[in-house]
């Protein structure tokens, strides 16, 4: 178990998911319990589900200058940065540290690969792709990260965090980290998933989308709905912004319990959590909001739900989010820490969109609906495939 940290400030963030773009249009949506998730209207071949699908990324092309990064994740990922003065806020830190003192830590579980499946459709006849695909970075995992950096302009470290579901939650871990070792004096962190027919008929292979949208923790959930975002943060030290909300702490772990089902009482998940809140100086009674993992799978749910119940107070509110958004993947980390900074930021409470009849293993600390109520420290909850787990503590800054 890791002692305390010291906090980093989170001085600007943004998120762009099928809700909107910015951070403006997703407290109107998870204010008023209005989802994003819409009839899959994206898939080459056609696939019953609901999706959470970006409006505008089609007509966000990216500059003439960065032409060679063409695909639609780094479009997303444009489309993001300009979203709540962040594109600003983010060059305003490399003038002030100098472009090779800005970390930039992103995470994504499937990068660029739609590009890559458009060219595998359509190889000429020497098995060649077509002659506009032949870019070999849009094709490599650090396809987004290559990006951003050039975007950015940064020369500072630059990091792929690439451990599905928990993506770009670690990514607040590894810059933490980069900062503390003094090798970054800020850090873009952040992520980005796009849909592409490899997760649509890859997890529809696993037998985890659900035709209707999905339900999280509901006892007639039956799978997933996924969907895609765009998101970033700038974190600083404390100094440099005393008024930003903060990074409290994280925890991570790797039960490697299976490669698709998490450890039957939530091992990993809880090693995760006990370390955020140790990390933070927490104790489970501070905490006033938890986004929850809450995919809507029926195992992951269960083990999630029996673990909140039994590790927090009656007091501790909780609700799942991925009703309104989908679950965007890689990019989950990034979207709920920012919700979970909204919750601080305006006292809210996201309701459980979708749930009407909680699974058995529920507490009552599950928010079904949305409420008003002051939130001081949120935590973030991200557990991906193979067992790699995540939790993110944020808190208001000090009066």
């Amino acid at each position: 178990m890791s002692g305390p940290i010291q906090p980093l400030a989170v001085s600007a963030y943004t998120v762009t998911s099928a809700l909107g773009q910015g951070l403006e249009s997703h407290l109107a949506a998870l204010s008023s319990s209005h989802g994003g998730l819409r009839e899959n209207d994206f898939s080459s071949a056609p696939l019953a589900c609901w999706i959470g699908r970006v409006e505008g990324v089609e007509d966000a092309a990216l500059p003439a200058a960065h032409a060679a990064w063409e695909s639609r994740n780094n479009r997303l990922a444009w489309l993001g940065l300009q979203q709540d003065g962040f594109l600003e806020r983010a060059l305003d830190a490399r003038q002030r540290y100098g472009a090779a003192r800005v970390a930039l830590v992103l995470g994504t579980s499937t990068a660029s690969i739609g590009a890559t499946e458009g060219g595998y459709r359509h190889l000429d006849s020497d098995g060649r792709m077509p002659a506009e695909l032949r870019r070999p970075p849009i094709h490599a995992p650090h396809s987004l990260a290559g990006f951003v950096a050039e975007a950015l302009g940064l020369e500072g470290p630059c990091l792929t965090v690439s451990t599905a579901c928990s993506s770009s939650a670690k990514v607040f871990a590894s810059a933490e980290r980069l900062i503390r070792l003094g090798l970054a004096d800020a850090a873009v962190v952040g992520g980005v998933d796009t849909l592409c027919d490899s997760v649509l008929f890859g997890f529809n292979a696993l037998e985890l989308v659900s035709p209707q949208p999905c339900r999280p923790f509901d006892q007639a959930r039956c799978g997933i709905s996924i969907g895609e975002a765009a998101g970033f943060a700038l974190l600083e030290r404390v100094d440099s912004a005393p008024g930003a909300p903060r990074l409290l702490g994280y925890g991570e772990s790797s039960d490697a319990h299976h490669m698709s089902t998490p450890h039957p009482e939530g091992l990993g998940a809880e090693l995760a959590l006990r370390d955020a809140l140790a990390r933070a100086g927490l104790h489970a009674d501070q905490v006033d909001y938890i986004n929850l993992h809450g995919t809507a799978s029926q195992k992951n749910d269960e083990v999630e739900a029996a673990l909140i119940a039994r590790a927090f107070p009656v007091t501790t509110r909780a609700s799942s989010t991925k009703g309104f958004t989908g679950h965007t993947l890689g990019a989950a980390g990034i979207l709920e820490a920012a919700i979970a900074l909204l919750a601080i930021r305006h006292n809210l409470v996201p309701g459980n969109l979708g749930c009407t009849h909680p699974d058995e293993a529920c507490g009552p600390q599950l928010a079904l609906q949305s409420e008003q109520r002051v939130v001081n420290v949120a935590l973030s909850n991200s557990f991906g495939f193979g067992g790699n787990n995540a939790c993110l503590a944020f808190g208001r800054a000090p009066a």
